[in-house]
Parts: C-alpha cells; structure tokens; sequence
C-alpha cells in the first residue's frame, strides 16, 4: 500500500546523503535491528503458517466461516515472505534499494496487493460476522463454500487492481536505481489509499459499532427469572351446598313441631328431628369430598401448566443465554480486531497520504526512521492476526497446541 521502499529524498545525489544519515547503523545496532526483523518476519511466517496448516487439515475447521481466516493468514504469510526480507535487507543496509529497477516494480506490486487482502479480508471478516448475529437462521445457508469463494476471489482481484496502475501508464514509480518508492501521483495516492485503508477501516468500524449495539441491548434483555405468572385467576369458589342449612331448616322447625305437637305428640317430633340431623351430616360429608376433588384437580392442573410453562421457558432462556455470549464474543473478538489494525496501520497511512501534498511527487521529506517504523508497525498486524484469532477460538488453540507438541 503505498510504502517508502529505500529511502525517500530526492532523486539527485542529496538522496544518498540523506539515506546515510537516516539510516547509518553500528555493527551492534545492525545485529539489534537484525535481529529484531529477523524475529518478526519468523514469528510472522510461523503464527500464519499455524492457521492454514490447522484449518486445511482438521476436519472440525473445515467449515465456510474459517474460508476468511485461512485467506488473511495466507494474505499475511504472503507478506511475511515476499516483502519483509527485502524491506529488513534494505533498511540494515542503510536504506538503499539494491535490487534493480524491473524488480522494484514487482516488489511494489506484491506488497500493494498482500497488504491490501490482509486488510479488506479483515474487512470482509467484519462483515460475516455481523451478519452471523443478526441472522442466525438463515446465515448458514447462505454462506456456503461456493459463496465464500466467491468472496474471497473478488478481495483479491479488487487488491491486485490497486497495483495495475503504476504498471500500465497511470501513474508512474519513483525508481532511479537507488530509491524505489511507490507512485506518489496525488489522484494515485487518494484512490490507492482510500481503497486500501480508510473504506475498509469505515466498514470494520461500522460493523464494529452495530455489533457492539445489538450485544448491548442483549444483555439489557437478557434477565434471568423464575417461572412466569399465570394471568388467569385462582381456583373458583368451593360450591355450595346445596339446599337449605341447618338454620334455615330450624327456622321451618318451629312451625312444623308446633303442627305435629297439636297432631301427633312429641315422640313423633324427636324422630323426625333426629332423621333430619342425619340427613344433613351426610350433605356435609358428600360436599367435603366433593370439594377435596374439585380442589386436587384443580391443583393437578395448574402444576402441570406451571411445570410445562417452565421447561418452554428454560429452553428459551438457554437459547438467549447463547445468543448473548455470541455477541458477546463477536463483540469483543472484532473490538480487538479493528482496534489493533487501526493501531498498527493508521499512521501509516496518514502519512502516506499527506506525504505528495507536502513533499511534491519526486520525492519524500519525511525522515526515514519514521517512514521505516510506521512500515514495520503496519507489518506487525500481519503477525498478531493469528493470534488475535486463536485467542478467541478454542478449537484454533487446541490445534495451535497439538501442532507445537508434535513439532516439538
């Protein structure tokens, strides 16, 4: 993407001077800085040859969503050996770029195109996993291989397009033999570099965003309670007895006694006193049992609907809980992600892209050191990716392991 390949400065004889004087190295220093891009460019090749290498030989990550992963880790490993040698080789050498015009082109166009998929697959990573949380049912089916493929190929020849320009007469590279620099045309730069970096990092940031809303507003929804509350009413009144009470038939008592006192005696009277008084226990008794029926049925039923009620809301409680930890982990997976490339990849490019406004188109004013640090800083998101991904993926883990075991 548009990277400083030997050194910027004019390119008269001041860009020698300026290169010797930027970049002029002790023998401990260049053993130091060596060994330093040494370790990077390694750790780089190991942790992304690691990813492909676990996906495409254990079964359980031969699915379609790890497509993207193994497309960054070869986006990045691409990185890590076509370009890095040559930039660690340039810089302990003090800046100057020793390997030909023709190649210089075809340095370029490597790292143009390697670091342009690293970053719009991460891109388009952002983008699988929102919509893998906003459409949970319908998201397996349509992300398929075929669709991944798909995806994958037009990342690539959208990143390989960046690098056709300055190869076809657009815009040409700043290449006298001893600087190789990118095209620094000003339309160039503003294409090159808002197709490389800053739509993509919007897209990951909005993604990023509406991510981290949906998981906010899950975990507001997401209250665990008991069994819920029936709407309906209790149990409806015990019914009553029927027919007269004791009382009411006491009331009645009286006359009646008085009828048969004056008709047949007070022996006839005790009988039928003593008639009713059984009649009327055993309407008690059969209305108890009745009641006792009526009041276990009733109870029966609500604690089948209450039991039944609760398995359906314990499913569903389950479902939410493991919605809500995938967006949960969604969340902070891609935080990390856009937060670490913004990181490693942000001030270089906004130097990049206000370097031909301020240094003209021949040339680069901004000091070597710096282009060089913020070029290794870039690179450094080609090594952490695997990581960042491991880290948040149990099954990448356990085959990062297992490999490191039996190689060792």
């Amino acid at each position: 993407m548009i990277e400083e390949r030997a050194g910027g400065g004019d390119p008269g004889g001041s860009t020698n001077m300026m290169i010797s004087e930027a970049l002029a190295y002790g023998r401990v220093e260049k053993v130091l800085i060596g060994g330093v891009l040494t370790m990077l460019t390694l750790s780089t090749i190991c942790g992304n040859l690691l990813v492909v290498i676990s996906v495409c030989f254990v079964k359980k990550l031969r699915q379609p969503s790890n497509y993207l992963i193994v497309s960054l880790a070869v986006a990045d490993l691409s990185v890590a050996l076509a370009v890095m040698p040559f930039v660690s080789i340039t810089d302990l050498i003090g800046g100057q770029w020793i390997f030909g015009q023709f190649f210089c082109n075809v340095f370029i166009a490597m790292d143009v195109m390697c670091c342009t998929a690293s970053i719009m697959t991460l891109c388009v990573i952002s983008i699988d996993r929102y919509l893998g949380i906003t459409n949970p049912l319908t998201y397996p089916v349509r992300q398929n291989g075929c669709c991944m493929a798909k995806m994958i190929l037009s990342v690539w020849l959208l990143s390989a397009s960046i690098t056709l320009p300055p190869l076809f007469g657009w815009a040409q590279n700043v290449n006298d033999g001893r600087v190789c620099l990118i095209s620094q045309d000003f339309g160039y730069t503003v294409y090159s570099t808002a197709v490389a970096f800053y739509i993509p990092m919007s897209v990951m940031l909005i993604m990023y965003y509406r991510i981290y809303r949906a998981a906010k507003l899950s975990a507001a929804k997401h209250t665990i309670t008991g069994f819920p509350r029936e709407g309906e009413e209790g149990a409806g009144a015990a019914p009553r007895v029927a027919g007269g009470g004791r009382g009411g038939q006491e009331a009645q008592q009286p006359g009646g006694a008085a009828e048969r006192a004056s008709g047949d005696g007070m022996e006839v009277e005790e009988e039928e006193e003593e008639a009713e008084e059984e009649e009327e226990s055993l309407d008690c008794v059969s209305a108890a049992l009745k009641l006792h029926r009526e009041v276990e049925e009733e109870c029966s039923t609500r604690v089948s609907r209450l039991l039944k009620t609760g398995e359906h809301h314990q499913r569903r409680r389950r479902k939410n809980q493991s919605i809500f930890k995938r967006e949960q982990k969604a969340a902070a997976t891609l935080g990390i992600v856009v937060g670490a490339f913004s990181f490693c990849w942000l001030p270089f490019f906004l130097v990049s892209t206000a370097r031909p406004f301020v240094c003209g188109v021949e040339c680069s004013c901004v000091p070597l050191w710096l282009e060089r640090t913020l070029l290794w800083l870039g690179y450094a998101n080609s090594l952490i990716n695997p990581f960042i991904y491991a880290f948040f993926n149990r099954d990448l883990r356990t085959t990062y392991s297992n490999l490191l075991r039996y190689c060792c």
